[in-house]
């Protein structure tokens, strides 16, 4: 079972990979990590259901435009929102053809890059209470 604040990292880079993870876990975020649109549609073909995916386009094997139009030919995967975060000029047409839910420049702005995964996030859910 996917953690309900798990945040899912899909670029080739391993340093951007690496920071995404340790300034979401240090938030309280868990983070799923991915090297490749490959990685990343295996993990979620396996039961992975983040509540947000942030997906670099750029990248070698599956590159985001293909993930993207592999993950919403899959019933069960098409409805997982997803943040483009690239470095590369993605213009506002470029976003709605993806059909993503939002697009992040890098270098990325953690401040930016945090509010637009509490976006995502879903509350956690409420512990019963024992007296």
């Amino acid at each position: 079972m996917t953690p309900w604040n798990c945040v899912m990292a899909v670029d080739d880079d391993p340093d951007i990979l690496l920071a995404f993870k340790d300034v979401l876990e240090m938030e309280g975020y868990a983070v799923l990590l991915a090297r490749s649109g490959r990685e990343a549609l295996e993990l979620l073909r396996k039961g992975a259901r983040p509540a947000v995916i942030l997906l670099d386009l750029m990248m070698p094997d599956i590159n985001g435009w293909d993930f993207r139009e592999l993950q919403a030919a899959d019933a069960s995967l098409a409805s997982l929102p997803v943040v483009v975060v690239s470095g590369q000029g993605v213009s506002a047409s470029d976003v709605a053809r993806l059909g993503v839910d939002g697009y992040l420049k890098k270098p990325v702005d953690l401040d930016q890059l945090l509010s637009t995964v509490e976006r995502y996030v879903r509350p956690q859910p409420l512990q019963p209470q024992h007296a």
